[in-house]
C-alpha cells in the first residue's frame, strides 16, 4: 500500500523601485483577504553564504514575516521584504487549479509595492512517499535512490542522495533530492522527493516573462518527476 503527500510552492524575490515600506504587507493583505482571510506575524532564521579572502561564513538573521492563510490553511501567501511566496500543502489540486492563486498574489503584490524587477524566481515540488512495508525496495518505486556497492552495509536506515542539473544554457538549474522522513507510524517507510526549479542567473527573467518562466519549470519538474519514479508507483498512486 502506497500513499503520497505534497507541498508546492513558488517564490519571488524582487528588484525593489524603492526602500521597503512596512504598509506593504497590510496594504496586499487588504486585497488578498477574501481568499486568504487568516492572518499571522512570524519570525524567520535566514542564512547567507558571506565570502571573504580566505574563508566563506555563514551569516543567520531573523527577519519578520507575514502569512495569510485560507480558511482551512491549506493554501497560504508569506511576504518579507522584497520576498513573496505562494504555498500549497496536501490535498493539491491540478496545476491548472493552483496557478490562479500564484496569478492573483503576482499582481497584487506588484500593484502595491511597484518592483523595479525579479531577482529571482523559484518553484518546488516536495513530494512525501508512504510506502507500508518495510524495509522497502526503493528499486521497485524509484530511478532515482542511493546505489550501495557489494561490500558496502546494506541495512541503510538513512539516505540523502541529490544532483544539480543546468536548464536553458544556464540561466536555471533544477536541484532534484531524495532523503527519508521520520515515519508517522511503525512499519513504514517515508521518502522525500524533493524537487526544486531555480533561476540561476539573478535579474534574467523580467517581471513581464514571469509567468512564461515558471510554465517552463513546471514542465521540467513535472518530468523530471515522471523520470523519476517507475510504472509500479506511477500504478500505485493512481490506485
Amino acid at each position: 500500500m502506497l500513499q503520497s503527500d505534497n507541498h508546492k510552492n513558488r517564490s519571488f524575490t524582487f528588484i525593489p523601485a524603492e526602500p521597503w515600506d512596512l504598509t506593504i504587507p497590510g496594504l496586499v493583505y487588504d486585497r488578498l483577504r477574501s481568499r486568504f482571510p487568516l492572518k499571522q506575524a512570524f519570525k524567520f532564521l535566514e542564512s547567507e553564504a558571506v565570502v571573504e579572502e580566505y574563508e566563506v561564513r555563514q551569516e543567520f538573521r531573523m527577519t519578520d514575516r507575514m502569512r495569510f492563510l485560507r480558511e482551512d490553511e491549506k493554501a497560504f501567501v508569506q511576504l518579507a521584504p522584497d520576498l513573496l511566496s505562494i504555498h500549497h500543502l496536501d490535498p493539491y489540486p491540478t496545476w491548472e487549479g493552483f496557478i490562479p492563486f500564484v496569478r492573483e498574489a503576482f499582481e497584487q503584490y506588484n500593484e502595491v509595492a511597484r518592483p523595479k524587477g525579479l531577482r529571482r524566481i523559484g518553484l518546488r515540488y516536495i513530494n512525501r512517499i508512504i510506502v507500508h512495508d518495510c524495509p522497502v525496495m526503493l528499486e521497485n518505486y524509484l530511478n532515482f535512490r542511493p546505489f550501495v556497492g557489494p561490500g558496502l552495509p546494506q541495512n541503510v536506515t538513512d539516505f540523502i542522495p541529490g544532483i544539480q542539473s543546468s536548464y536553458a544554457e544556464g540561466r536555471d538549474f533544477l536541484r532534484l533530492q531524495l532523503t527519508t522522513a521520520e515515519p508517522v507510524v511503525f512499519n513504514q517507510t517515508n521518502v522525500l522527493l524533493d524537487l526544486d526549479y531555480l533561476l540561476a542567473q539573478p535579474e534574467a527573467v523580467s517581471l513581464e516573462k514571469a509567468f512564461d518562466w515558471i510554465d517552463s519549470a513546471h514542465f521540467h519538474i513535472r518530468e523530471a518527476f515522471e523520470a523519476a519514479i517507475t510504472d509500479r508507483l506511477r500504478e500505485l498512486f493512481n490506485a
